[in-house]
């Protein structure tokens, strides 16, 4: 009888262990991984300002003018430019990460004009002029460049635009004198300088440099052709003179500022509260 109870109460006690174990288990909580907050990389897109200084090399391709009447066209014996600075800026728009539009104006400061001609003059029939004036040129050119890809820091690309040049002459002086004796010359007579509209194209390479998110620099070459037009007015039996247009191989530096180029991180959201197992 006692063994009976004895087996009873050990079965009890077992099954109670059991049941009580069930209950406590509970199965381990995988961990929870939570993601670090993403940061958005600002498009590469977005309205620009440009500002440049450049130092053009010119070319001159010819003038003429009027000797006499207007029946009578003849060209200078000899003319040039020389050398000038310009300064620019404009306002663009990068598209893509590879296409960007500019609208740029600049102004190219003073280039020297010398150039001669020969013929009969006052004082001899054989003498050589000594022709003297300056012209400067206001630009508005719309622009496509094509970014080749980022390096680095370095963007290498390459353009082209058109649009137009008000060239502006100043008076040219001319002192016509002997050509074997060049103490013998005429009086200097001067015509007035013209100005005019013309079309112009360039075509651009170079390379922008992220100094920052905000700021890139700009380094490059530039062609420009300038088509011919007015050069001086009537004076003195001779004029009106024109020119035949300009080259301008031209090399610059720049800084353009870009709005909205830094990236902008996504507002933080905090990870859920994780369960607590009592």
């Amino acid at each position: 009888m006692t063994k009976t109870i004895f087996a009873a109460v050990t079965a009890a006690l077992l099954a109670s262990s059991a049941a009580y174990a069930a209950d406590v288990y509970q199965a381990e909580p995988q961990p929870a991984y939570v993601d670090a907050p993403e940061v958005a990389v600002a498009e590469a897109s977005g309205w620009y300002l440009r500002g440049d200084l450049g130092y053009n090399f010119n070319k001159l391709r010819g003038a003429k003018f009027f000797q006499g009447s207007n029946a009578d066209e003849a060209s200078f014996t000899t003319s040039s430019i020389k050398d000038s600075f310009w300064v620019g800026g404009g306002v663009g728009y990068q598209v893509n990460s590879y296409l960007r539009t500019d609208l740029t104006f600049d102004y190219m400061f003073k280039s020297d004009f010398k150039g001669s001609t020969t013929g009969s003059c006052g004082v001899a029939v054989a003498c050589t002029s000594t022709d003297l004036a300056a012209l400067k040129a206001y630009t508005l050119m719309a622009n496509a460049y094509v970014d080749l890809g980022t390096y680095a820091y370095f963007t290498p690309y390459i353009g082209g635009g058109i649009g137009g040049s008000y060239v502006k002459w100043d008076k040219l002086r001319n002192t016509s004198c002997e050509t074997g004796d060049p103490s013998n010359c005429d009086p200097t007579v001067e015509h007035g300088g013209k100005g005019s509209w013309r079309f112009a194209y360039q075509l651009m390479a170079g390379a922008s440099i992220d100094v920052t998110c905000n700021v890139k620099a700009d380094l490059g070459y530039r062609f420009r052709h300038t088509m011919g037009g007015d050069m001086f007015g009537y004076a003195s039996n001779g004029g009106p003179g024109y020119d035949k247009g300009f080259y301008s191989h031209s090399v610059h530096a720049g800084a353009r500022y870009v709005f909205g180029g830094c990236e902008t991180p996504v507002a933080y959201e905090p990870p859920p509260e994780l369960p607590v197992y009592k």
